[in-house]
C-alpha cells in the first residue's frame, strides 16, 4: 500500500500550483494534506474512485486536514475528543479495518515558544490518544508534526537549537512518542541519510540551497515496523513550502 502526506500550506494556492497533476500521478492508496487553511466547500477537488473527508479549523483560512481514500473506511474520527484541540481541523482517524489511519497537524510553538505550554499539553494528550488506538491494532499516524527530532533533521542545528521546532522540549516529546512504542518510518529505514528535508523558509532562497527541516513523518507502531517497504521525501515536489513524504507498507 502507498500513502503520501502534503502539508500544501494552503490548498486552493496549491491546487493553482499543480497539486492535481501529483495526486494524480502519486495514484497513493491513502493521500493526506495538512494545512487546508479553508472551510470544507471552498474548493472542489474532482478525485474520482477516493473517499473525502475534510476537517476544517472553526478561525477561516487557518490550520485543516482532509484525507482522501480509495477504500472507505469503517469510520472516521475528526479531533481527539478534547475540546480545548478540538477546534483547529488538525487531526483525523480512519478506521481502515487492519489498522488505523492518523493525519495530524500539530501546533507550531510559534514565536519566542509562545505557544509551548499549549504545544506540551497537545503531545501529551495525543500520545495517550495514539497509545489506546495501538492496544487495538496496528498505528500508522502521518503528517507535519512541527519538530525536528534530531540534528540530523535540520540542516543548521546549532544556530536554531531552542527556535520554534527544536527546542529541548519539543524534541523530548517525539522521543517519549517513539518510546512508546512508534517507528519513525524514514530514519528506520535510513538511519544515516543527510540533507533530506521536508520543508523550507520561504526567506534567502532557503529550499534552492536545501537549508530545510524535516518534520513530515510516517510513523508507525511497533507491530508493522517489519512491514515497512519504504518511506521516501519527494524533494522534487513542489508547490508548498513542504514536500510530500510518502511510505510504503505492506498491511
Amino acid at each position: 500500500m502507498k500513502f503520501i502526506s502534503w502539508n500544501v500550506n494552503g490548498i486552493r494556492a496549491c491546487a493553482g500550483k499543480g497539486f492535481m497533476d501529483y495526486f494524480n500521478e502519486a495514484d497513493a492508496d491513502i493521500f493526506c494534506i495538512q494545512e487546508s487553511k479553508m472551510q470544507e466547500g471552498q474548493l472542489k477537488l474532482d478525485m474520482p474512485g477516493y473517499h473525502q473527508y475534510w476537517y476544517s479549523a472553526d478561525k477561516k483560512g487557518y490550520s485543516g486536514t482532509a484525507v482522501f481514500t480509495k477504500k472507505e473506511p469503517i469510520s472516521v474520527e475528526k479531533g481527539m475528543g478534547i475540546d480545548i484541540h478540538d477546534h483547529e481541523g488538525r487531526l483525523i482517524m480512519l478506521d481502515m479495518g487492519s489498522y488505523y489511519f492518523i493525519t495530524v497537524y500539530v501546533p507550531n510553538a510559534q514565536t519566542e515558544l509562545k505557544r509551548l505550554d499549549y504545544r506540551m499539553q497537545w503531545e501529551d494528550d495525543f500520545r495517550d490518544y495514539v497509545c489506546e488506538l495501538k492496544k487495538i491494532k496496528p498505528v500508522i499516524i502521518c503528517g507535519d508534526m512541527n519538530v525536528a527530532h534530531q540534528e540530523i533533521d535540520l540542516k543548521n542545528p546549532d544556530s536554531n537549537h531552542m527556535n520554534p521546532g527544536f527546542s529541548d522540549e519539543e524534541r523530548g516529546k517525539m522521543t517519549e512518542l517513539l518510546e512508546s512504542g512508534f517507528v519513525d518510518s524514514f530514519r528506520y529505514k535510513y538511519p544515516d541519510a543527510v540533507d533530506e528535508y521536508s520543508w523550507w523558509s520561504y526567506r534567502m532562497k532557503a529550499r534552492e540551497r536545501n537549508v530545510g527541516w524535516r518534520i513530515d513523518y510516517f510513523l508507525v507502531s511497533e507491530d508493522a515496523k517489519d512491514k515497512i517497504v519504504d518511506s521516501k521525501i519527494h524533494q522534487e515536489v513542489f508547490g508548498s513550502d513542504h514536500c510530500p513524504v510518502e511510505l510504503v507498507i505492506e498491511l
